[in-house]
């Protein structure tokens, strides 16, 4: 693997440290190659899907209009039935954030108890816990006291 990557890309003069660092240069460069395009694919394939579904509503509502009159009830229940199910998911999601600002709270909270402890016992500065346990206590305390805003209730 060394003699392989050595002649690919030249004698380094018996330094293998130079090695390393060209290969770790090597590694990052294609990793973030790789990262930016699986988030561009990942985006146009979101932005398809949701030009998609647009299309196939706006189809469906034009059929309706061209329907007999009995079909334009059935097209306005469609459109309320659609709209509480978007209220619905709008405030699942706001919940679900709530929810998880009081886990990471929590969580932070606890590291930075753990951090206090272990500075305390090696013999470190012991306030380093108190980084992530004010944190900890900041979302922890905004998830509890700040409402939830009147478009997500």
């Amino acid at each position: 693997m060394i003699l392989s990557f050595v002649t690919a890309f030249g004698d380094t003069g018996g330094d293998f440290r130079s090695i390393g660092v060209s290969g770790m240069f090597l590694f990052l460069s294609v990793l973030m190659v790789s990262v930016f395009s699986f988030v561009s694919i990942a985006v146009w394939t979101e932005a398809r899907r949701k030009e998609r579904e647009a299309y196939y509503k706006a189809e469906s509502v034009r059929r309706l209009a061209e329907a007999p009159a009995d079909a334009g009830k059935y097209m306005i229940e469609i459109m309320r039935e659609d709209e509480r199910i978007r209220i619905a998911a709008v405030r699942a999601q706001a919940i679900k954030q709530r929810e998880g600002l009081k886990i990471g709270g929590l969580v932070n909270i606890a590291v930075g108890v753990g951090l206090y402890l272990l500075m305390r016992n090696v013999g470190g500065p012991t306030m380093v816990g108190a980084i992530p346990g004010l944190i900890g206590v900041a979302l922890l305390a905004y998830g509890l006291i700040f409402p939830l805003r009147p478009d997500q209730t």
